[in-house]
Formats: structure tokens, C-alpha cells, sequence
């Protein structure tokens, strides 16, 4: 038997009728005649695994670090390994003929001034600032010695110096001068002044000392330490 198209419909509309029929009966969830029914399930859409926040962000922003370096220490700390080899050299020389008390007063004399020397620049050679939490601490050299912990507490105001020179303060390393206080000087440029509760002042160079200052401040003023806009 021939199927005849619906009244007022094309022969081809009728057989695109069919096929549209057939592909609804096979889909998933669709009811068709003579065929049980298939519940359509909804699946939710895979959402990717997000890390939990630790509050990381807020530690790191109330962490700041800086640094200087000096290649002038450097060269003090190659003079001071030349003492120290001559000593040494002097030491082990069997061609010695001044005398046992010349010998000895040499060789401790170049050792001891070659020790110096050494450690003595070897310390500044590098200073690290670091302020956490409630302190501000300065290393010196790649051991972190000598070390000065201040707390904020006791930070009247915080500045910025442009320029500070060894001229200034009468050489590198730990520093103090009665009208100035201490610093730590590693090389000439920009550092930052600490003016301390008890009318001290400590100043040390230390790279970007500008956003180490902006920092000083905003840590002071959510502590209560320093009125805002100060």
C-alpha cells in the first residue's frame, strides 16, 4: 500500500515529514509508538577543580624585600686574599734568612691584615631588607651577618634618601657617626632612613628604597603607629 501525503501537502514534504518522524523516535528520551519509554538524563556540565585560597596573596603582600650589591667590595676582598697568600707564601718560604722575630711578625702581620680585609668586605658586599609582619630586618654578606631586627613599633617615620655616599659616613659597612647614627653603606645611591623611637636614626642603602618607604608607612598606619596621609 502507497502512502499518500497529508491534504495540502507536496509528495516531498511528506517524505521529509517521514525521515523527520523517524529521526525523533531515535533519539534518546524521545517516546516513540510501540517503544517504552526513556527518561532523558541531564548531565551538569564538568566544572574544573579550583585550588582553595590560603590567604597567600594577603601574607605576600605584607612581605617586602630588597637588596644592594657592591662590585667595589670586591676588589678590597681580592686585596685581602693577596695578603693573605703572601703571609702563607712567607710561612712555607725555607729561603728566609732576617730571622725568626722578623718571620713571624710578617707572617701574622699578613695574614691577620689579609683576614681582615677579607671578612671585613666579604660582609658588605651585599645587605638584604626585609620587612614581616610586625620587624624589619637587615642582613649583611651571604651569611646574613652582622643582623639588625627593628620593630616596627618603634619606627617614628620612614624616609627616603636619594643619595648616600660612603664620603658621607667615612667608608663602607656598619657605619656611625654621633650627629647622623648608624647605617649600613654597601655602595653609593638611594637608602632608607629610619628615625627610631628613642631619637636614634638608622639609614641603609638598599635598592627601590621608595616602595620599602610606601610600605613602612602602610604597615605603620594599619597598626595605628602613623595617622594616615602622614
Amino acid at each position: 500500500m502507497t502512502d499518500h501525503p497529508q491534504d495540502g501537502a507536496t509528495p516531498a514534504e511528506g517524505g521529509a515529514e517521514r525521515r523527520d518522524h523517524h529521526h525523533e523516535a531515535a533519539r534518546p528520551g524521545h517516546s516513540s509508538p510501540g517503544h517504552g519509554h526513556v527518561p532523558h538524563v541531564s548531565h551538569a556540565p564538568h566544572l574544573p577543580h579550583l585550588p582553595h585560597s590560603h590567604g597567600s596573596a594577603g601574607a605576600a603582600a605584607e612581605v617586602w624585600t630588597g637588596r644592594a650589591t657592591s662590585r667595589v667590595q670586591w676588589l678590597f676582598a681580592a686585596l685581602g686574599a693577596a695578603c693573605l697568600a703572601l703571609g702563607i707564601d712567607l710561612a712555607v718560604d725555607v729561603a728566609w734568612s732576617g730571622g725568626l722575630a722578623p718571620l713571624v711578625m710578617s707572617v701574622v702581620g699578613c695574614v691577620g691584615a689579609g683576614l681582615l680585609i677579607l671578612f671585613g668586605t666579604l660582609a658588605f658586599v651585599r645587605v638584604q631588607v626585609k620587612v614581616e609582619g610586625d620587624t624589619l630586618e637587615v642582613r649583611c654578606g651571604h651569611a646574613g651577618l652582622p643582623r639588625r631586627r627593628i620593630q616596627l613599633c618603634d619606627i617614628v617615620e620612614a624616609d627616603h634618601a636619594p643619595s648616600v655616599t660612603p664620603r658621607h659616613w667615612g667608608g663602607w659597612g656598619y657605619r656611625w657617626r654621633p650627629e647622623k647614627g648608624t647605617a649600613v653603606i654597601v655602595r653609593r645611591g638611594e637608602g632608607l632612613v629610619l628615625r627610631l623611637g628613642d631619637g636614634r636614626v638608622f639609614t641603609v642603602t638598599v635598592d627601590d628604597a621608595e616602595a620599602a618607604v610606601r610600605h613602612i608607612r602602610s604597615r605603620l598606619t594599619a597598626q595605628g603607629h602613623l595617622k594616615p596621609g602622614t
